[in-house]
């Protein structure tokens, strides 16, 4: 049986829709103003040294952003974030973060009540497809109480133990 790209790229997209995956912000800083957008393809890479993997869209106006200050930072959602996530999910850059807390933490916005906080330095900007792939060396990490915000079936929801 013969399928069409078309055919594997829906079949992949409800597989990929099946996974669950965590809920990030990445976000970098320009002339003072915070830029973020919403990621959820982001993963540990290396312990040793510490890195981090996350995908941007060619089109991200934090991407750039990224590529010209060589830093970025991951604010890894809490289960209380969702609003935040789709705030974040929006096209464009500028006024992502009206209405939303931020501190500066290594230079980078950082948005309290996130779980998990780290910074990056640019190890490397990879093709991949219609995103580029970020390759960060963690500077700095920090983690908090909370349970983490996660992506599957195409909605919010969090992680529970058995």
């Amino acid at each position: 049986m013969t399928t069409t790209n078309s055919t594997v790229q829906a079949v992949f997209k409800e597989v990929m829709a099946s996974v669950a995956t965590p809920v990030s912000i990445v976000t970098a800083i320009d002339g003072g103003l915070p830029y973020g957008t919403t990621v959820s393809a982001f993963t540990s890479l290396s312990m040793n040294p510490p890195m981090v993997l996350v995908c941007l869209d060619h089109g991200s106006e934090t991407l750039e952003l990224i590529r010209d200050s060589g830093r970025f930072g991951l604010n890894i959602l809490g289960a209380d974030q969702s609003d935040t996530a789709l705030s974040f999910a929006k096209k464009g850059g500028v006024g992502k973060f009206h209405g939303t807390r931020w501190d500066l933490d290594h230079d980078l916005p950082r948005i309290p009540g996130a779980p998990g906080w780290i910074a990056c330095t640019v190890a490397d900007l990879l093709d991949g497809g219609d995103h580029i792939i970020a390759l960060g060396h963690v500077d700095a990490a920090k983690l908090t109480d909370g349970r983490p915000l996660v992506y599957h079936g195409r909605s919010f929801g969090t992680h529970l133990p058995h």
